[in-house]
């Protein structure tokens, strides 16, 4: 239909991503119409879902199209895909895309380990909880590439939260954890301890769950046309599918240059109809991510279900750059429909361009968590083992508080949890956010403590004022632990009480349970990609020897995996190769 460039605008309206007006006649001279894919493999869809706002333009001679050029093709010319629908002035060019290899552009906050602090001083760490598991996913990915991760990237309680523990479950929903703790010696320093806190969500059965409004937003961008990106989102997004039932209802919402819905609420068992319209998708445009969740929100709002779970999820690599791009901004609009009842699953994409502190900053102010899917096993994990703590909530709003008595602990360190940090009056305010815990969730907090008398003690004794030397307490209390939570549905938080005591405390790190010496495996491993500031010598072969002893049941292989990462970790450079 299309023979030159000149014919092709006088046809149809183009929005064209390209560096050359040749590669658009090159890209346009051999394509046949009618949704087939020419010898070339290169796809053209016919009646594509319109994406535009502009659809007042009356007059396009031919149907809707989206040529999408292949990425053999990308990579010979240097250039990227086009989308052709009514609505533009013949002619107008949007500027070009950024060549196939462009510079890392990954954007991670940059965040400082937690500093040891004296209990004469500050007795009292709070902090929100988090289920989080995206570092996890980054680490592996780079040490799978032969790179160590930069140093921002790792949060140590994701890594330690990836992982699931064998905690005491609760018996109804109405109380939905109750805290497990042990106190055991630091296996990178033996003159410290190591208090370990453990809670594990009620895990609601599979035919008890509730009705599943869901939301699909995904990116379709041109920076999602990568191996790792859409199609491995694609394929996610199929196992997803095959777990929804009866009574969920499943939408899908796109964006590329601009936003809209391609799939109708559809009744979970219409599956053919679902994945039909998932199989359509292609990448191309530039990314109006903001526009994508304005709309998602709104359709989740259109079709609440009372008593169900409301929920979109966002999948990309986070490269918003056309509308609302700004992470406070977005986090802003995230955070005000949350009062709507509506939560936010983020799942992150590929590498280059991943920019995880806006993943970070949605997921947090959506009452929501968030993932990073490398592999189609990580998708597994995340939308079908775990599919119940991925969408089903069972407390929000959960805020752990530690106060330490100064008679027993000098110093305390919280290990990981660096952007989760709450003020002390934020525990007891029920307007403050704070993390989600969904169906079976396990939630992990470690902190290094240094008892009173230890060589360990990092601070020198005041010359001046008071001090904790002659303070006498009969009590055997190390410490106290308070949690507040809300249940889903409620507003006014809910608080567990217990003293931590010498009775929790172990002779020592060997006779600590399997999970606890893995925990504390894993917790090494990520103080060292972060830095080391705090491990005291250990190294990567400890942290194997340690894990490889506490692997116990791995029947998905989880804790296999983590010791040959551990090993990789040993060997990996510092920085990538830089491609030529």
């Amino acid at each position: 239909m299309y023979n030159s460039a000149s014919n092709l605008k006088a046809s149809v309206s183009v929005i064209a991503l390209t560096a050359s007006l040749l590669f658009v006649a090159a890209c346009t001279q051999d394509t046949e119409t009618g949704g087939t894919t020419d010898q070339d493999d290169r796809t053209v869809v016919s009646e594509a879902p319109e994406l535009s706002t502009t659809e007042e333009a009356e007059a396009a001679p031919e149907p809707v199209q989206q040529i999408i050029v292949t990425s053999q093709e990308r990579k010979a010319n240097a250039s990227v895909a086009y989308d052709m629908v009514a609505g533009m002035p013949p002619g107008d060019v949007l500027p070009p895309k950024p060549n196939v290899n462009p510079q890392d552009t990954e954007r991670y906050e940059d965040v400082d380990p937690n500093p040891v602090k004296l209990v004469s001083e500050e007795p009292v760490s709070t902090f929100s909880i988090d289920v989080d598991t995206a570092s996890y996913g980054v680490m592996r990915s780079y040490l799978n590439d032969g790179t160590l991760p930069p140093k921002d990237a790792i949060r140590v309680e994701e890594l330690i939260n990836y992982f699931n523990y064998d905690y005491p479950l609760p018996e109804d929903r109405s109380k939905p954890f109750q805290p497990s703790v042990q106190v055991y010696e630091t296996p990178w320093n033996a003159d410290t301890q190591v208090l370990h806190i453990g809670i594990k969500g009620f895990d609601i059965p599979t035919a008890e769950r509730p009705p599943l409004n869901l939301v699909l937003l995904l990116d379709v961008s041109g920076s999602m046309d990568q191996p790792n990106k859409l199609p491995l989102l694609k394929k996610a997004m199929r196992l997803l599918v095959n777990e929804l039932g009866e009574d969920d209802t499943v939408s899908m919402v796109v964006y590329a240059g601009a936003a809209g819905t391609v799939l109708e609420p559809t009744k979970g068992t219409e599956k053919t109809k679902i994945l039909a319209a998932l199989d359509k998708l292609d990448a191309g445009g530039s990314t109006a991510g903001g526009e994508g969740i304005r709309q998602a929100y709104s359709l989740a709002k259109a079709n609440f279900v009372d008593g169900g779970v409301n929920r979109v999820l966002l999948a990309t690599d986070g490269d918003f750059n056309v509308g609302i791009a700004d992470p406070e901004r977005l986090e802003d609009f995230v955070a005000r429909e949350r009062e709507s009842g509506t939560f936010l699953t983020v799942l992150g994409f590929g590498r280059g361009n991943y920019n995880d502190v806006m993943m970070q900053k949605l997921a947090q102010a959506g009452n929501g968590n968030a993932a990073y899917v490398d592999t189609l096993n990580e998708a597994r994990k995340v939308l079908v083992d775990e599919i119940g703590g991925t969408l089903f909530p069972i407390a929000k709003d959960v805020k752990l508080q530690v106060e330490f008595n100064p008679a027993q602990i000098s110093e305390y360190r919280l290990i990981g949890y660096e952007t989760r940090i709450l003020d002390r009056t934020d525990f007891n305010n029920d307007k403050v956010d704070a993390g989600d815990i969904g169906s079976g969730h396990t939630v992990t907090a470690l902190y290094e403590v240094t008892p009173v008398g230890s060589d360990a003690l990092l601070s020198d004794p005041l010359r001046y004022g008071s001090t904790q030397d002659e303070a006498e307490d009969a009590s055997n209390e190390l410490a106290f632990l308070r949690i507040r939570y809300k249940l889903p549905d409620e507003d006014e938080s809910n608080l567990i009480e217990r003293p931590i005591t010498r009775a929790d405390v172990l002779e020592t790190f060997d006779s600590a349970g399997e999970d606890i010496r893995f925990a504390a495996a894993v917790a090494g491993l990520g103080q060292l990609l972060e830095g080391g500031t705090h491990t005291n010598g250990l190294t990567y072969a400890q942290i194997v020897e340690i894990a490889q002893g506490a692997k116990g049941d791995d029947p998905f292989g989880y804790r296999a995996e983590f010791i040959q990462l551990a090993r990789l970790a040993e060997s990996a450079a510092t920085l990538p190769v830089l491609e030529r």
